[in-house]
């Protein structure tokens, strides 16, 4: 007697030899880019090595620290992209349980009641009757079936479609991973640029406002002055002009304000007016240190736009070899063992037991030419994509390049700038020094802090724009937000062979 077992040890034997067929992937083709990579950036100053972690503490501000931890849970924007990647596991689940027999278990019940003239009963009509008494020939066969089995199917992977299609959508899932890194480095940046700008116009709308009182003390003093006949006309109308021109210029600054603030709330998911709990009082002081930008290579693995074009070419490479393997025979297995009887009982009587074991081989012949259109648009899939990994390479080394030229420039600016600020304070504080001295008068005091005044509100519009330009080299080095939630141990973009003729 056939052990019934026997059809599942035939089965995990078949499956270890499938394990080791054949796979028709191409090899890595290294996209040009790559090869020439450079060894430097240009404009990097820093000799250091990026530490792609929390780089935003290099702003040094807790209010800021408390505001992006906030948003990073609070953002709908990074639900939608954490259900894209649910998502993406999802389907390489799937994928890969192609490559496993699908087993089932099922019972049934089976009642066939007909006329016994009809098939095997109709060629052995009198089987079991007295052909001399018609009564006792069988009219109809009546019988009852009930079997319970335990199932599979079996499509053997010989050919390595399945493991190929497997390989894809992890490929396609790290992909997913990185766009939610690029997703959280999106919220955040716009979470840091949003609130040095609310900073940059608080300070101003404080400014202006002082600006207007030393405007409106100014303009009393000048008509004072006009109705003396000691200033003429055209100056009481400038000074006149001057100040209408800031108390008009106020309320729009204010509306700005107001408007930035509630597009950080939304940010925070928050409604608009309800942050102000988040907001310090204080002003974050303005970094003008170097950033130490590493080397062009690493942006392969910190730049989350860069890894995950990377993993979709992987996973287009791979399927390139699935939409080969269709090409070739399809092997398949299929059975079933269980038991079977005419009674429940029977059901439990061991040498009740059948299986059944199918084993087949299919071949395409002719499908209209789908089977080879399928692999030649893998094939153009995959130089697509080899393009656009190229690309997002020298995208990203011209992003960083570009950032630091702008920070840089935006640092002598902002250095000029200090040095016009420091020389309006001297000449405020002489000028008030001379008015307590009787040398001057208060008019020309007013003057001097005026003209401070206008290069404290400049200067505060340089440093938030010297801010931004940082931020833009951090986001374009790109950078995760603790060590354990980086992907480089599992990317597939560390496989991928680089040769660098420039070393």
């Amino acid at each position: 007697m056939t052990n019934p077992n026997s059809i599942f040890t035939l089965g995990s034997c078949v499956f270890s030899l499938s394990m080791l067929g054949c796979s028709f992937v191409p090899s890595h083709e290294v996209p040009s880019p790559l090869e020439e990579l450079p060894e430097s950036f240009l404009e990097a100053e820093g000799s250091g090595e990026y530490t792609p972690f929390e780089w935003w503490h290099d702003f040094d501000d807790h209010v800021l620290n408390t505001l992006i931890d906030s948003s990073l849970v609070s953002s709908l924007d990074l639900v939608e992209a954490i259900a894209r990647v649910e998502q993406a596991r999802a389907q390489s689940g799937i994928a890969w349980a192609d490559l496993f027999p699908q087993v089932q278990i099922g019972t049934e019940i089976s009642q066939n009641d007909q006329p016994a003239n009809t098939g095997i009963g109709g060629a052995f009509r009198n089987l079991g009757g007295d052909p001399n008494n018609p009564r006792s020939t069988i009219d109809r066969f009546t019988f009852t079936t009930y079997s319970a089995s335990l199932g599979f199917s079996w499509e053997l992977d010989f050919w390595g479609r399945a493991r190929n299609d497997g390989r894809a959508a992890v490929a396609e899932l790290m992909a997913s991973a990185a766009d939610l890194h690029a997703a959280r480095l999106g919220v955040l940046s716009e979470t840091i640029s949003t609130y040095f700008q609310i900073v940059d116009l608080r300070r101003r709308v404080e400014l202006s406002r002082e600006t207007v009182s030393v405007l409106e003390e100014r303009e009393k003093l000048t008509e004072t002055r006009y109705e003396r006949g000691l200033v003429s006309s055209l100056e009481l109308y400038q000074i006149r002009q001057d100040h209408r021109t800031i108390q008009s210029n106020l309320p729009q600054l204010e509306a700005e304000l107001t408007d930035i603030e509630g597009q950080l709330a939304v940010l925070l998911g928050r409604y608009a007016g309800r942050i102000d709990d988040l907001l310090g009082d204080n002003y974050p002081e303005i970094s003008t240190d170097p950033i130490d930008t590493g080397i062009p290579a690493d942006l392969l693995l910190q730049r989350p736009d860069v890894r995950a074009a990377a993993e979709r070419l992987e996973a287009a490479r791979f399927r390139i070899g699935a939409r080969r393997a269709q090409l070739l025979p399809r092997l398949s297995l299929s059975g079933s063992v269980g038991r079977q009887s005419g009674n429940t009982d029977g059901l439990f009587d061991p040498s009740q037991w059948f299986k059944n074991l199918i084993g087949g081989i299919t071949a395409p012949i002719f499908q209209g030419g789908r089977l080879v259109k399928n692999v030649r648009l893998a094939e153009a899939q995959y130089r697509q994509l080899a393009a656009v990994f190229g690309n997002s390479v020298i995208t990203a080394v011209y992003e960083v390049e570009t950032s630091l030229d702008r920070y840089e420039k935006e640092r002598e600016r902002y250095d000029f700038l200090i040095s016009q600020r420091d020389e309006a304070l001297s000449s405020a504080e002489l000028q008030a020094r001379r008015y307590a001295s009787g040398v001057t008068e208060y008019i020309d005091y007013l003057d001097a802090l005026r003209q401070l005044l206008n290069v404290r509100s400049t200067l505060s519009v340089a440093g938030t724009e010297l801010s931004l330009a940082r931020l833009a080299v951090y986001r374009s080095l790109g950078g995760g937000w603790t060590q354990d939630d980086s992907l480089a141990s599992l990317s597939m973009v560390s496989s991928i062979p680089i040769t660098n003729t420039n070393r």
